[in-house]
């Protein structure tokens, strides 16, 4: 399959060139810029050092900004399992949207149709698992939010993008709120470092902060309706139910 594309080449990039086998993860992100032209500027810019191999615009169009052999630079300080630093292993993805803090949106339509159609090619050109198909918050926690609890990863894994839990909706809800003991807690924590997040604690964090960070993005990720930060029976259920998808 062709994908239709507008070209708008950034220099931000690895020169050199890597090979298929190393592209084992797509991550995806929003913007989070008030002004879609702000956005493909800043991408493609030399001077912010950042950039991605794709931009999905507000009416659904692609833009290319970096070729897929190249390492573009979207993934930032980042580890997931055993890898560290994931520009390296991923392709990234942009999603035009002003992000937490310029007025977080829904997704279009156009929007998300293009990127089902863009992820299932990568999907099949790359031969890459559901397992690794990630959000940036995923990654970097205590960095990032994005794409965020509006991002439809549910939607996205019935078209067998990325993974969701197989709760029924009325067991998740008996749940909420629901208070866990202190061992639950590390069963939770244990269970989030099985899926991929990282267990290490950046230097400038205290513990208990670093694993706040953790929850609100396993909960923006897997617990969209309520991201608080603060583990419940409903949060330990969706972390037993991942492990067996994810292991």
């Amino acid at each position: 399959m062709a994908l239709k594309t507008i070209l708008n080449y950034s220099s931000n990039f690895n020169s050199k060139k890597r090979s298929t086998k190393q592209i084992t993860f797509i991550i995806f992100h929003y913007t989070g810029m008030k002004r879609e032209s702000a956005a493909i500027n800043r991408l493609t810019n030399i001077q912010p050092k950042v950039s991605c191999h794709y931009l999905i615009k507000n009416n659904g169009e692609f833009i290319k900004i970096v070729p897929d052999l190249y390492i573009a630079w979207h993934a930032g300080k980042s580890s997931w399992k055993n890898y560290k630093s994931l520009n390296q292993n991923s392709i990234g993805i942009e999603i035009t949207n002003p992000g937490h803090e310029f007025g977080y949106k829904k997704f279009s339509k156009k929007q998300i149709s293009s990127l089902l159609k863009l992820s299932k090619f990568l999907i099949k050109e790359y031969k890459i698992s559901s397992k690794n198909i990630l959000g940036h918050s995923d990654i970097a926690p205590q960095r990032k939010k994005d794409p965020g609890e509006k991002f439809p990863w549910e939607y996205l894994s019935k078209n067998k993008i990325g993974i969701w839990h197989t709760l029924k909706k009325q067991e998740l809800m008996k749940n909420r709120n629901s208070k866990i003991r202190k061992i639950e807690k590390e069963f939770f924590f244990n269970n989030l470092f099985k899926i991929g997040y990282s267990k290490k604690t950046p230097k400038d964090l205290s513990r208990d902060r670093y694993l706040r960070y953790v929850t609100k993005a396993f909960q923006r990720r897997f617990r969209q309706e309520l991201v608080d930060g603060k583990i419940d029976q409903e949060c330990l259920l969706i972390s037993k139910n991942l492990i067996k998808r994810y292991n």
